[in-house]
């Protein structure tokens, strides 16, 4: 349904539209329906939270999910179930939590958050199959031949997927595969296996389960550059090659200080022209401390850029925010001095990116 909603033309008329709704101020779009502090919804919030307008406008919006708030924040978790029409694993789908010892599984808590989204209706992005970080340590501390190696990875993605099979609408497949110049990361996967891994990860993850999208995923890819000109390189000789790669993931991490990407439209656009879905994966926009008001507003903007960019690509069907309160923000302890990256602050209150958000759904969702 959501795809036939996109099929709609995307021209200039459109863009119009949606360059609109970014001049409207950014404090009279958080009026009118605003959720209120402590996660209380305000007037009128059923019938405008992200996800149903989103839904209006042919887009999944969805949210990064912190397994602990879930089951310890009351309006942490009624606002995952209200607010998002998607779902994305944090951190309890990566290999250090599903395997922490070798061939013993753990999925309680990625179970918990797959029955969560069903009980609400909501789909889930699998965060990630194939990655250089967060691997279990008997994985990185034993000194497995190439041959071994390539085996648990073939059977790591089939046990995975396999056991999500029909419940999962995205897979991350391979994350983080590049570095910033174009080559590629210097990864256990590519000092063992070589890059032929990530053909290989698509086709088992395709194999275990053939109805899941598959998509790759990155950072700095925003814009064009070396880094998403290798990606695009990448996935066009895997498509020729016919690997099952359905999807490229933006994911989005952005800081006030390094301004907007203007031109992810265009960069996304040609990934849609080669069949590619495309779909931002892990929106948040980080700012110096203290937040000024000015550096918030620069904050709505580079949230608008990213969706406004997502909605003029037909096949982008998916904008996800990593995390959606500062309360339970990654930024903090990973670049400190920054911080605020979310569209709620820590008393759940909007910020004026969260009512640019909206306001650019509900002009979007009008052109159909």
């Amino acid at each position: 349904m959501f795809k036939a909603i996109r099929s709609v033309a995307v021209g200039s008329a459109a863009a119009v539209l949606l360059v609109s709704a970014f001049t409207l101020t950014s404090a009279s779009a958080a009026t009118g329906g605003a959720p209120g502090h402590h996660g209380k919804p305000g007037p009128h919030a059923s019938q405008q939270t992200l996800g149903t307008l989103g839904k209006k406008a042919g887009l999944r919006i969805g949210t990064a999910v912190n397994m602990d708030a879930l089951a310890d924040d009351a309006p942490y978790r009624a606002r995952v179930a209200g607010e998002f029409t998607s779902v994305t694993a944090e951190n309890v789908m990566k290999w250090e939590a599903v395997e922490p010892r070798r061939g013993t599984y753990d999925w309680a808590a990625a179970d918990e958050l797959v029955d969560f989204a069903g009980k609400n209706r909501q789909l889930v992005r699998g965060h990630t199959l194939v990655w250089h970080s967060q691997l279990p340590a008997w994985l990185t501390e034993d000194a497995f031949t190439a041959d071994e190696l390539r085996e648990i990875l073939h059977r790591h993605v089939t046990e995975q997927v396999t056991h999500f099979k029909g419940r999962i609408w995205q897979w991350d497949v391979v994350n983080e595969a590049f570095n910033e110049d174009g080559t590629l990361r210097d990864s256990i996967w590519l000092r063992k296996l070589g890059p032929g891994y990530i053909a290989d990860a698509f086709r088992w993850a395709h194999e275990a389960d053939p109805k899941a999208r598959l998509f790759i995923n990155d950072y700095n890819i925003e814009s064009v550059n070396a880094k998403s000109d290798a990606l695009y390189d990448l996935v066009s000789r895997l498509r020729k090659q016919r690997v099952p790669v359905h999807g490229v993931g933006i994911q989005g991490h952005l800081g006030v200080q390094y301004g907007a990407p203007h031109d992810i439209a265009d960069n996304m656009l040609r990934f849609d022209e080669l069949g590619l879905e495309t779909a931002i994966t892990e929106a948040d926009v980080r700012i110096p401390m203290p937040a000024d008001s000015t550096e918030l507003e620069a904050q709505a903007e580079g949230y608008a850029v990213m969706l406004r960019g997502c909605l003029l690509t037909p096949g982008c069907n998916a904008f996800t925010l990593w995390g959606f309160t500062d309360t339970y923000s990654w930024v903090p302890d990973t670049f400190p001095g920054e911080g605020a990256a979310n569209v709620l602050d820590e008393d759940y209150a909007p910020k004026p990116a969260y009512g640019t958000l909206r306001q650019t759904l509900t002009l979007a969702a009008g052109r159909h």
